[in-house]
């Protein structure tokens, strides 16, 4: 059984049981979430499509921690100018594990 659901503004397909990062949520560790943007759930070839939701379906989630990604390098350069800007950030993510999809 999988789900495609909307979190935090990306889609994912997630399963029961599966650890994912997502964008950093407004949530503390160990506390449950669920999400209940869910556009599609496949039950062993059964689908059900929403349109663009499925109604009274949702997908409930045990936030594992908050933590950053790797370092991503932004380099500016235009030639013969002298023009060099390096700059770089670090996303925040937030592990989550999928404990049920309800649909």
């Amino acid at each position: 059984m999988f789900a495609i659901v909307t979190i935090a503004g990306q889609q994912f397909k997630v399963e029961e049981g599966q650890e994912i990062f997502v964008h950093q949520l407004e949530a503390s560790e160990g506390e449950n979430v669920s999400f209940d943007q869910v556009h599609l759930i496949d039950n062993d070839g059964a689908v059900t499509l929403g349109k663009p939701v499925v109604s009274a379906a949702k997908v409930n989630a045990t936030v594992l921690g908050h933590q950053k990604g790797d370092k991503v390098i932004v380099f500016k350069k235009k030639r013969r100018k002298g023009y060099r800007k390096k700059n770089g950030h670090r996303q925040r993510f937030t592990k989550i594990k999928v404990d049920s999809i309800v649909g």
